[in-house]
């Protein structure tokens, strides 16, 4: 798809996705799944910098999510701070963050990268947990809502209201995600993934390079992370820096929908999360684990059918109703 074409596909999407809020209630529970799927989606953009154009998989992007509502929460409960300060605060922390994670693992490539960067994840859930004075520890912390506060506390009544909020960040994530692979810094990531000993020896700075990249992603997972504070109202140091349920759902989400690519992440979002809800809500009564097994199981028939993702598939669904023709 050449980019004329993508500019014209991300128009139309936006315009649906603009006015599907309207054809449900406003705080109905399937506002609630539209936003999180925008959510996600944005989380897995983010990771797809790193991921998608450096491939390097990593299993601690909850992290960067924690530290961006730790921060803007913090700094409203002790210092009564808009999350909008807050928003900027934790981008720049999570960016710090990822820069700082990136000195030490920049050389490590593989599943050695991975573990590092997961073993990142659970000491800050470790210490968010034994940091109680500060955290809230296992029991949690909670934002506190002032009705009426609206937009100067990043506090809505309407889940709609949020919906369009998780909207905009999907839209500044892809369009720095796109700027990134157009930049030159895109293609240099891409000559890392390709060979990191042959794009040294044409002469890119490749710690630079990947640091750079890191810090990027990290810090819009961050701002992410500072977005589902002010939805959820209450987060704790087990969901937050969760493994399973934000580091390795936002990889997936990448992975299913089309690592490295533009729609991907929106694609994998799409497919995941109802899916998970279909099956929670059909499956769970059936007995322990039956929806999670089914889960499981269609996500591998998918990886196996098309290795790059549902967008490839799509493609090559449409080359072969083209041939039919």
């Amino acid at each position: 798809m050449n980019t004329r074409n993508k500019i014209i596909l991300s128009v139309l999407l936006a315009v649906v996705a603009c006015s599907l809020p309207w054809m449900v209630a406003a705080n109905g529970y399937t506002i609630r799944i539209m936003t999180l799927i925008l959510l996600f989606a944005a989380m897995a953009q983010a990771w797809n910098i790193v991921g998608g154009l450096a491939n390097q998989i990593s299993l601690g992007h909850a992290s960067f999510f924690g530290i961006g509502a730790y921060t803007s929460t913090l700094l409203l409960l002790r210092w009564e701070l808009s999350p909008w300060l807050g928003l900027l605060a934790g981008l720049a922390l999570a960016g710090v963050a990822g820069a700082l994670l990136s000195f030490p693992t920049m050389r490590l490539k593989g599943h050695y990268f991975a573990l590092a960067t997961l073993a990142f994840g659970e000491v800050l859930r470790a210490a968010a947990n034994a940091w109680s004075s500060v955290t809230g520890g296992p029991v949690g912390i909670s934002v506190p809502f002032k009705p009426g506060a609206g937009l100067a506390l990043m506090q809505f009544e309407s889940t709609r209201t949020y919906y369009f909020l998780m909207l905009g960040a999907l839209l500044v994530t892809s369009a720095v995600f796109w700027q990134i692979r157009r930049s030159r810094m895109g293609y240099e990531l891409r000559a890392i993934r390709a060979q990191v000993d042959a794009a040294e020896v044409i002469g890119i700075d490749t710690a630079r390079t990947k640091i750079f990249a890191a810090s990027i992603s990290a810090a819009l997972m961050g701002g992410c992370g500072v977005l589902y504070a002010q939805f959820n109202f209450f987060f704790d140091p087990d969901s937050i820096f969760s493994l399973v349920g934000i580091s390795v759902r936002v990889a997936l989400i990448c992975i299913i929908g089309g690592i490295g690519t533009l729609f991907g992440p929106l694609i994998g979002a799409l497919f995941l999360l109802p899916l998970e809800e279909i099956f929670n809500a059909k499956l769970s009564a059936k007995g322990a684990g039956v929806a999670q097994l089914a889960y499981g199981v269609i996500l591998i028939a998918i990886i196996l059918a098309e290795p790059r993702g549902l967008q490839a598939l799509v493609g090559r669904w449409r080359k072969a109703m083209g041939r039919a023709k």
